[in-house]
């Protein structure tokens, strides 16, 4: 018995090893794919900003030019910064936000059916976004970003720092 305990120990830990491999390249792909379709449609927005301010003010969202722009730059700028991986986690939290606010003025029949008929809600437009935003926002862009290489300097530069500290100490 004990040696079937270990066994399945063992594969365990090698599933979690080989799924913890394939995190990064994963978080990576869905950051590019996701987000470029969000860049995409983000820069549509901005070289039509006339007709979006126009579908604003006839959704009644406030200030409808004002965040026509703002929304158009997030989508557009804010998707090439995740793609890349820098400031993924605030980013991400912006367009949950937006997309949220897009589900509540576009299409709130999505939302208000999302048990009776899910398949509403995931079909719709906001969904992908979404989806993809709160997954970086919640596990992070991974090690394969800019907010993972910043890290890395980050504690080289504190490791250097405290190891100079610990030298100056024993003199």
């Amino acid at each position: 018995m004990n040696a079937l305990y270990k066994l399945i120990r063992r594969a365990y830990e090698l599933l979690v090893t080989g799924a913890n491999f394939v995190q990064s390249p994963l978080l990576l792909a869905l950051r590019v794919y996701f987000f470029w379709q969000l860049f995409l449609a983000g820069k549509g927005k901005l070289s039509n900003i006339g007709k979006v301010s126009e579908w604003f003010t006839s959704l009644g969202i406030p200030l409808p030019t004002l965040n026509a722009y703002f929304i158009g730059s997030l989508e557009c700028f804010g998707s090439l910064l995740l793609i890349i991986g820098l400031a993924s986690r605030p980013l991400s939290l912006l367009i949950v936000i937006s997309m949220t606010v897009a589900y509540l003025a576009a299409d709130f029949e999505a939302i208000s059916s999302i048990f009776s008929d899910p398949d509403k809600f995931v079909k719709a437009d906001p969904f992908p976004f979404l989806f993809t935003a709160l997954i970086i926002l919640v596990f992070g862009p991974g090690l394969l970003s800019i907010d993972a290489l910043m890290k890395r300097i980050c504690a080289g530069g504190e490791k250097r720092k405290q190891e100079r500290s610990n030298a100056l100490a024993h003199r």
